[in-house]
C-alpha cells in the first residue's frame, strides 16, 4: 500500500526544502522507492534534489493537444510521455506536473494523466507531493488518497493565518486525508511561546518546530541542493525527528 504525504503551505515558508529533507529521510530509512511529485506551478523540487527536468506532464498534455500524437492513440501517447517525465535518481524518482499554456479544455488529457499516474504511483511505497498554496489541483492530478496533510508555516501570523486557510480548504475538496498537521519553519530563538499561542487561536495541531539555520540559506544563495545538507544542519536534525515522530505514530 503506498503511503502520500503532501506538503502544501504560503509562499517562501520553506516547504519545498521540507519536501527535499523529508524525500532524504525516506532514502536514509529504507524506505523506498519513493516518488516525488512536484505539483507547483513554480516547480523548483528538482533543484532542492540536485536534478534537471527535460519535460513535465504539462508539456505532454500541450503536445497531446497539439496532436503530437498523431500515428498512436492518445492513452499509448499519454502513458509513453509520463515515463519518460520521470527523472530516476538513487531511490527514488521525480515527476513534475507542469501546467497547461494558453485557453481550452483539457478535461481528456487531465483524465488520462488521472489514470496513469495511478498506474505509476502503485510502483512506490511513498509518495511526496509538494503542493502549492492553493490545493484545487491536487485533487485534479494527482492521488485521492493522502495519509498525511503537512501544512508548512514560517513563524509569522500570516504564515500561520495562511496554514489555517489551508487546511479550512483541504476539508472542502474530494480527498481523502488521514491527518492534518502543521509545522513551523525558521522559528527563532524566544518565538517558541507566541507560536503555540497563535495555532491555538487557529486550532491547529502541531507536530514540530524547525530553527532557523544560516546552513539553509547558505545552500539556497549558492545554489547548492538542499538534500545535500549534513546531520549538523540544525534544520535538518529538528525536521528528521518531525518526519520520524509522523511517520511513526
Amino acid at each position: 500500500m503506498t503511503y502520500t504525504v503532501a506538503l502544501a503551505g504560503k509562499g517562501g515558508t520553506g516547504k519545498t526544502t521540507t519536501a527535499g529533507m523529508l524525500i532524504k529521510y525516506l532514502v536514509e530509512k529504507g524506505k523506498s522507492p519513493v516518488l516525488a511529485v512536484d505539483a507547483d506551478a513554480n516547480a523548483n523540487l528538482n533543484e532542492v534534489l540536485g536534478l534537471v527536468i527535460e519535460e513535465t506532464l504539462g508539456d505532454a498534455r500541450e503536445k497531446m493537444k497539439g496532436g503530437d500524437s498523431a500515428g498512436m492513440t492518445k492513452d499509448i501517447y499519454m502513458e509513453m510521455k509520463i515515463q519518460q517525465a520521470v527523472v530516476e535518481a538513487d531511490n527514488f524518482d521525480l515527476v513534475v506536473m507542469g501546467r497547461p499554456e494558453g485557453a481550452g479544455c483539457y478535461c481528456a488529457a487531465n483524465s488520462l494523466l488521472t489514470l496513469y499516474l495511478e498506474k505509476l504511483i502503485d510502483n512506490y511505497n511513498y509518495i511526496v507531493i509538494d503542493n502549492e498554496a492553493g490545493m484545487e489541483h491536487l485533487s485534479r492530478l494527482t492521488t485521492q488518497n493522502i495519509d498525511i496533510l503537512l501544512v508548512v508555516s514560517d513563524s509569522s501570523r500570516r504564515g500561520l493565518q495562511a496554514a489555517s486557510r489551508i487546511v479550512e480548504l483541504s476539508d472542502t475538496l474530494p480527498l481523502n486525508i488521514g491527518k492534518k498537521i502543521v509545522m513551523v519553519n525558521r522559528v527563532k530563538e524566544g518565538q517558541e511561546e507566541s507560536i503555540k499561542k497563535i495555532l491555538d487561536e487557529y486550532s491547529l495541531e502541531m507536530v514540530g518546530m524547525v530553527p532557523e539555520d544560516p546552513q539553509v540559506e547558505e545552500f539556497d544563495l549558492e545554489g547548492k541542493p538542499t538534500i545535500e545538507l549534513g546531520k549538523d544542519s540544525r534544520a535538518m536534525e529538528a525536521a528528521y525527528a518531525i518526519f520520524e515522530k509522523i511517520l511513526t505514530d
